[in-house]
């Protein structure tokens, strides 16, 4: 088993500390490395995302294998929305294609709760898709971590 990653961004949050949290949850589902992804939730996380339901690190670590399968491309952007105590409010917009090379744009809240060591112990998500031509995509840049000059949601009007 691997050993989870040094968490530096505790609860209580701050404004900063909040943003910090979220670019880096940013940084990390871009890498689209479903193992490391998985470091920064607690071995017992509980998941909801859309109508599924998820349960430690080993679940999310399928669940993760299988959405990037599917979801080619993918390139995300998530914004804070609100913060107190031990618990983060972001939205989020990702555009992806499928096996067939139609284009998508899926937008969603997410609600998350850290433990006292700044693991994500909850995170229940809300997603819906919207298909686009692909000379709609707005998220140009190469796969990975999203430069700091490419627009966030707000900037780019989602």
């Amino acid at each position: 088993m691997t050993t989870p990653a040094p968490v530096s961004l505790i609860p209580p949050f701050t404004l900063e500390t909040a943003i910090q949290k979220v670019r880096r949850a940013e940084d990390g589902w871009n890498s689209r490395n479903p193992e490391q992804v998985s470091l920064v939730y607690t071995p017992d996380s509980r998941w909801r995302n859309r109508d599924e339901f998820i349960n430690g690190r080993e679940q999310i670590v399928q669940f993760l294998t299988r959405k990037w399968k599917k979801e080619q491309e993918y390139r995300l952007i998530k914004e804070l929305w609100a913060f107190t105590g031990d618990r983060i409010a972001v939205r989020f917009a990702y555009e992806w294609k499928d096996s067939s090379g139609a284009w998508f744009r899926s937008y969603g809240n997410e609600n998350w709760e850290f433990d006292a060591a700044g693991l994500m112990k909850a995170r229940h998500a809300s997603i819906n898709d919207l298909a686009i031509a692909e000379a709609d995509r707005l998220f140009h840049w190469p796969q990975g971590r999203r430069p700091d000059e490419h627009p966030g949601l707000s900037d780019l009007g989602l």
